[in-house]
């Protein structure tokens, strides 16, 4: 019963979340961002005390079932060492502390030294969150772009096409790596990387150490076959001294479901040994049941957001990015200090971008840290999702008033890329599309009557929505780019 009630949980978890970041309308994060905010490495970053509370109570209490139930990292390993049908597959090892400890002391120097690359990549969260922005969504964007060209054969307007671009090679690279590695890890031993490169599962397991209930041997009943160790994909389980490394132990159900003699329970209290011990026997059922009830009232910390508009300007050919001195950071961010230091690198603001705005820095300092580029589209004022789905306290969240207000860079012109210079022709793009008015068209010589308008900037006007830079029709390089500041104002 208790495998039954694990694995449904960790099912729907895990297909939740990975619709979150699948979602590309702009609708499914109202009912589920809140999955994102109750992962520890998020909740711990945006300082978030009652989640941490309610995930480390949850451990002293059941064991290490948010690494089994609600990291999706987690059960995509279960999901990935499926594919290694062999029955009875593994067996005990000691625990790796040689591997673990140095891996949590480095995860958190690069985390409080500011080396996001390196905190980011040993984040199971984070990890997971690049394998289902890099990849999964292209595919899931795809198979959405063929339904839509099949409905529209039979004249159906069920499905709509979307844009499907690369965002960023080098996290590509690494999304499509780290897959490789959990892969071959979960085929070969099952729990491998929770078990000794998880920074989390390291955090969690001096809690896990001291949990309430735990899976204990009946020594009377213990016939020692083997089949709990053969079974165990934490490799922690040892037959022939009927004892159980609580501290890697993920409460999976594996165990208990395999055993033949009833040797095995999941229970509270002193260790039952023998059939004289006073500990009575334990209700499997009301156990599963009190261990589904704790999880869905953790889900319960759930804040609703408010609904939000999506749209975006016509499809204009790609453009060569501009080189900012200053990285653009969304609003809400504060600053781009404030994003670097705070920032797990999920991926989850990228996904979630309906404007095609936000991508992963290359920047080997802060790697897969979102930054802003406008070749695909620009930042709407009224929209406000990457605050929204942000569940580290990098993106604050912003309502449409305040982002209008937000101003994150201002408009740069080039004179020698406008097209009114260079091709002799009117334009005015950038002032007709600036949604703040910073921008108005003004002779270029005005003691002339025949000179072309070009535009002008009031810079303390600008938002650096992007509006401009996007429109702007010059190729390769627009004729006016945003400069980012380093530090967010308020117009």
């Amino acid at each position: 019963m208790l495998r039954k009630i694990r694995t449904t949980l960790a099912a729907v978890f895990f297909v939740l979340i990975t619709l979150l970041f699948l979602d590309f309308t702009g609708t499914l994060h109202h009912w589920l961002s809140w999955l994102s905010k109750i992962q520890f490495l998020p909740a711990v970053m945006a300082l978030n005390v009652i989640v941490v509370v309610a995930l480390i109570v949850l451990t002293l209490v059941f064991g290490r079932i948010y690494c089994s139930i609600i990291c999706p990292l987690g059960v995509f390993q279960d999901v990935l060492a499926r594919f290694h049908r062999k029955k009875n597959k593994y067996s005990y090892s000691a625990e790796k502390k040689l591997l673990r400890y140095p891996v949590l002391v480095v995860f958190v120097v690069a985390a409080v030294s500011g080396v996001g690359s390196l905190f980011q990549l040993l984040a199971p969260y984070s990890a997971y969150g690049r394998i289902s922005t890099m990849i999964f969504q292209p595919i899931w964007k795809a198979g959405n772009n063929l339904l839509a060209m099949v409905a529209e054969h039979y004249e159906s307007y069920a499905f709509y096409s979307v844009d499907t671009w690369m965002r960023s090679l080098p996290v590509l690279l690494i999304a499509a790596v780290t897959l490789v590695v959990l892969l071959i890890l979960a085929w070969r031993g099952g729990r491998t990387y929770c078990n000794t490169i998880c920074p989390v599962g390291t955090i969690l397991s001096f809690f896990a150490r001291f949990s309430w209930l735990k899976i204990k041997f009946d020594t009377d009943k213990c016939k020692n076959c083997s089949l709990c160790s053969k079974n165990c994909k934490a490799a922690c389980i040892d037959f022939k001294t009927h004892t159980v490394d609580y501290s890697r132990c993920v409460v999976c159900g594996n165990c208990i479901d395999s055993c033949k003699f009833g040797a095995l329970k999941y229970s509270g209290g002193a260790t039952q040994t023998s059939k004289s011990s006073d500990v009575g026997e334990i209700d499997t059922s009301k156990r599963s049941f009190l261990l589904a009830t704790a999880l869905v009232t953790t889900g319960a910390m759930a804040q609703k957001k408010e609904k939000l508009m999506d749209g975006g300007l016509a499809d204009i050919e790609d453009k060569v990015a501009p080189e900012r001195q200053t990285p653009l950071t969304p609003p809400g961010s504060l600053s781009f200090q404030n994003l670097s230091t705070r920032c797990t690198g999920c991926q989850l603001c990228v996904s979630e971008c309906p404007n095609q705005v936000l991508r992963p820095s290359s920047d080997l300092m802060h790697l897969m840290q979102p930054t802003m580029s406008y070749e695909h589209g620009y930042c709407r004022p009224e929209c406000t999702r990457c605050s929204e789905v942000c569940p580290a306290g990098a993106i604050k969240p912003v309502d449409k008033p305040e982002k209008s207000s937000i101003q994150i860079g201002h408009a740069v012109w080039i004179k020698k890329n406008c097209v009114v210079l260079t091709d002799e022709v009117e334009c005015g793009n950038c002032a007709r599309h600036c949604p703040s008015g910073a921008i108005e068209m003004v002779p270029l010589d005005a003691d002339n009557d025949e000179s072309p308008m070009v535009p002008a900037i009031n810079e303390a006007a600008c938002i650096g929505c992007g509006a401009c830079e996007y429109v702007c029709p010059s190729r390769p390089f627009s004729a006016i780019f945003v400069e980012g500041h380093e530090v967010h104002k308020k117009i």
